[in-house]
């Protein structure tokens, strides 16, 4: 029980990170009595524990023609936040095969992505909040309307009988 508590104390919100996604990590770095935060952007290469205290994240870039991985725990109270720049799709929990390959060959396809929604596929349309509260409003109107409609038909059919009594 101790355990658990302890656990949840140092557990953060984190995005749902995929491997495969291109990430920007804002690491608090302190040099002597000053703190800054570096970024580091490039490609979850692994993803391991899940969103576990232990999770981690493996992230790879290239820098001056030097490939570098830097692994980062999820959890860790210097690492100030985990940003998705882009989605990637692949079909690997890991992607070791990439360190090896170079230009055009080291590419992922990539997913349309728009922050602070979920992953989109090429082609689908976004569901954003304005829609669903303009969906939400004709759902509410509709039944309206087709009342209306049918008052009206009432009204056009009872002119007809008058006249074809005459």
């Amino acid at each position: 029980m101790q355990k658990q508590q302890m656990t949840k104390e140092y557990l953060k919100n984190t995005p749902n990170i995929k491997v495969g996604d291109t990430v920007k990590v804002h690491q608090k770095i302190k040099e002597g009595s000053k703190q800054r935060i570096q970024i580091f952007e490039g490609l979850v290469l692994a993803k391991k524990h899940g969103a576990a205290v232990e999770g981690m994240l493996t992230v790879r870039k290239i820098i001056s023609g030097v490939g570098v991985e830097k692994i980062f725990p999820l959890h860790s109270p210097n690492v100030e936040k985990f940003e998705i720049v882009s989605r990637g799709k692949v079909r690997r929990a890991k992607l070791y095969y990439l360190r090896d390959r170079i230009g055009k060959r080291a590419k992922i396809k990539k997913k349309l992505y728009i922050p602070g929604e979920e992953t989109l596929e090429e082609g689908a349309e976004p569901q954003t909040a304005e829609a669903e509260a303009i969906e939400a409003q004709t759902a509410t109107t509709a039944p309206e309307t087709e009342k209306e409609n049918e008052e009206k038909t009432l009204e056009e059919e009872t002119p007809n009988a008058t006249a074809e009594a005459k």
